[in-house]
């Protein structure tokens, strides 16, 4: 089992910014993409940014050269560094992380979320 906390979000005007942070615990052999989604109301989850264990990073074309995401492997942790931010990116933010809970990994997969940290962006 592992589990994912989330950090860092709260109520900032638009302009500002944020930092969100993700903790994984638990059972972990390896973590392989961990990542950054968003659910605004009435709409779905959708994609924000991802990172590999090896530093490859993907990113919604809504938030390229405002966010950044970046992860402390010693730590498992990932963060996002939300700069300009937007009324838009209003929204609930959600870790994700996959990986391996153990050896063999390829039979102990395991993709995890966490419980969600609020963003409001005021205008």
């Amino acid at each position: 089992q592992v589990q994912l906390v989330e950090s860092g979000g709260g109520l900032v005007q638009a302009g500002g910014s944020l930092r969100l942070s993700c903790s994984a615990s638990g059972t972990i052999f390896s973590i392989n993409a961990m990542g950054w989604y968003r659910q605004a109301p009435g709409k779905q989850r959708e994609l924000v940014a991802t990172i590999t264990s090896s530093g490859s990073t993907n990113y919604a074309d809504s938030v390229k050269g405002r966010f950044t995401i970046s992860r402390d492997n010693t730590k498992n942790t990932v963060y996002l560094q939300m700069n300009s931010l937007k009324p838009e990116d209003t929204a609930v933010y959600y870790c994700n992380a996959e990986g391996a809970s153990r050896m063999p990994a390829w039979a102990n997969q395991f993709r995890s979320w966490g419980q969600g940290t609020q963003v409001t962006v005021s205008s």
